[in-house]
């Protein structure tokens, strides 16, 4: 399959069609505007669930495993957050599309491991949301080598990579991400602390560098450092993005979208070349 989202993102190599994608959600207006464009774009048929029993019925009905679940904060039966409660509890990753979410909500929404939020304020809702169900749907696809040290860092920044639904990887030093990558050359993304005791961030990617191009591999540099000038000697040194710790979880997750549309679309049009 060959998908232009709706953003201009690009997939390629399979069908969505089998994936099992839930709607909770009790609005006619986005229930219609959501299964048009489901089917649409990603060849979806998605089952509605306008109140809480409906939900909890359609997990319980089939053994068919739930891939993925569009949720509204509150719904018929549970305007309390029981939906979302349930969803949590019984570990089915979960898109919450609400129409309002106050910084409090936010925090206790990520606290809670959720895949991602959408505010359905515009016309715009709907395809923000497809293009979350797809990329969580096609993730998979890339994958991705933490380069840490701290086996706190590693474990965070690869449990937040997994809850999107990434194929992870990860090495306590310079000299063990070279041995990884070069027993794994399908990996599409490194993201490298700078200060690490055998090779250093900038030299990690120097070294990659000189054998793989950034048409084949992106990486992404991250630093606690107050140093601004470490964002300009990383990408220098060949990086593609640079961030500060600690992270906003929105903020990751968009360069890390940005750094694998960019190396997709490249992939794509080297390929069309030869093709040519």
């Amino acid at each position: 399959m060959d998908f232009l989202g709706v953003s201009g993102m690009h997939y390629s190599g399979e069908s969505l069609k089998g994936n099992r994608i839930l709607v909770a959600e009790d609005s006619n207006v986005f229930t219609s505007m959501i299964k048009q464009r489901f089917k649409e774009l990603l060849e979806i048929d998605v089952e509605i669930c306008r109140n809480f029993e409906e939900l909890q019925l359609a997990n319980e009905k089939s053994d068919e495993p739930i891939r993925l679940a569009v949720s509204n904060m509150n719904l018929p039966g549970a305007e309390k957050g029981e939906a979302l409660n349930y969803l949590v509890d019984v570990a089915i990753p979960t898109i919450v599309f609400t129409g309002t979410l106050q910084d409090h909500a936010r925090d206790n929404l990520l606290s809670r491991e959720i895949v991602d939020y959408i505010i359905k304020d515009s016309v715009f809702a709907v395809d923000m949301l497809t293009e979350a169900v797809c990329r969580f749907l096609t993730n998979h696809l890339h994958h991705v080598l933490i380069v840490d040290d701290s086996q706190t860092a590693r474990a965070l920044l690869t449990t937040r990579l997994k809850r999107y639904n990434f194929r992870v990887s990860a090495a306590d030093s310079g000299q063990k991400a070279m041995e990884i990558l070069k027993a794994n050359r399908d990996i599409s993304l490194i993201i490298t602390d700078y200060n690490m005791p055998d090779i250093d961030g900038f030299e990690l990617t120097r070294r990659i560098r000189a054998h793989i191009g950034s048409h084949e591999l992106r990486i992404i540099g991250v630093s606690s450092s107050t140093d601004r000038l470490l964002s300009a000697r990383f990408l220098k040194a060949g990086g593609n993005d640079f961030m500060l710790r600690p992270f906003i979880d929105e903020e990751f997750y968009c360069r890390v979208n940005q750094n694998l549309d960019t190396l997709t679309q490249m992939r794509l049009l080297m390929e069309r070349k030869k093709r040519a």
